[in-house]
């Protein structure tokens, strides 16, 4: 298909997101074709390690098909729900996939690029990359397995991040555990060449390099600090009496959805305890299929991606006004509609 592109050489399987207009954004057929190649790869013995890249110079992929979405909620539809149901299956067969996944992290990649990349085995970063979960401010909330990494990142980091929306960078990924191995821009091509005739690890031994600090390391200290508490109002108290640098996160963060600040920082709590990804997978299942039929997720993606207004309307638009049992609404048992892991 021509969203995204498939080709077999010299032993590797490799998968081209091409959609460069959208930033290789996800779409149902795109998932549904990369679930079918993977199953059809697991046992071709042509294949002996898989590599997924991004057509163009912009990035792996900047997420789901969010327009798609938003018509979808907007009319009240399912599609979303069965666009998930198979992204979420997808990242799942990634993380536990039997032959090497190669993920070539460059540029954006973002929400869902995070899903077809993050659960690889072997991640690799550049200085262009800006990865990130984005989903507070268009009143979501951080799934495709985003809770499960960032609730496992070192101290409160995980937190940060979410709760910010903010991109960190290659060498902030590799700290954070979302990414393994930085490798120049300049020599990706080479790194690519070399997979035609050595094995992976043999390929990033010759290219890959010390990754440069990591600006979230540095920072350890005041965000483990902040975000540790149990609560977002609490957090926010913190971050303002923290120092310049937490107040301008504190501020970052009070511009997203109230509701979703808060079922995110519950959300990790709950994936930090959770004992694998499909657990978590099938939490964020339950979030994304109440989102859906949100105000506040429409509302958000109005604002940001298709009036750009950047002034969304959040209801409740406070902090206070989001009532816990709005909050557990969120993570309620959907009964038949659960999400049922990699079985089709």
């Amino acid at each position: 298909m021509n969203d995204v592109h498939f080709l077999v050489h010299s032993g590797i399987g490799r998968i081209t997101l091409n959609r460069p207009r959208a930033l290789n954004s996800l779409n149902h057929d795109m998932v549904l074709a990369m679930l079918e190649r993977l199953e059809a790869w697991r046992s071709d013995p042509a294949v002996r390690a898989v590599l997924i890249d991004g057509a163009g110079d912009r990035g792996l992929c900047a997420g789901g098909d969010i327009r798609a979405i938003y018509d979808d909620a907007r009319t009240g539809g399912t599609a979303s729900l069965r666009f998930w149901a198979d992204e979420y299956r997808l990242n799942a067969l990634i993380s536990r996939y039997p032959k090497p996944y190669l993920a070539l992290m460059d540029g954006l990649v973002m929400g869902g690029g995070v899903g077809v990349s993050a659960h690889g085995s072997h991640r690799i970063v550049t200085e262009r990359s800006r990865i990130g979960m984005p989903e507070t401010g268009i009143g979501f909330v951080p799934d495709v397995g985003g809770t499960y990494l960032l609730s496992r990142a070192p101290g409160e980091l995980g937190t940060h991040v979410a709760l910010t929306a903010g991109s960190i960078s290659g060498p902030d990924a590799i700290h954070c555990g979302l990414a393994d191995h930085f490798v120049s821009s300049e020599r990706v091509p080479d790194l690519l060449d070399a997979l035609a005739s050595r094995t992976p690890d043999n390929a990033l031994e010759l290219f890959a390099e010390a990754a440069p600090p990591s600006v979230l390391a540095k920072d350890a200290d005041w965000i483990d600090q902040c975000y540790a508490a149990d609560t977002v109002e609490e957090i926010l108290t913190r971050l303002h009496a923290g120092g310049d640098a937490a107040a301008t996160a504190a501020k970052e963060i009070e511009a997203k959805s109230p509701t979703a600040l808060k079922v995110t920082l519950r959300a990790l709590r709950s994936a930090a305890a959770l004992p694998d990804l499909e657990a978590v997978l099938a939490q964020e299942f339950r979030i994304s299929t109440h989102a859906l039929s949100s105000a506040e997720f429409v509302e958000g993606i109005r604002a940001q991606i298709i009036d750009k207004d950047r002034s969304p309307k959040w209801s409740p638009a406070t902090l206070p006004e989001v009532a816990d049992k709005l909050v557990d609404a969120y993570f309620a048992d959907l009964g038949d509609a659960e999400w049922n892991g990699v079985a089709r």
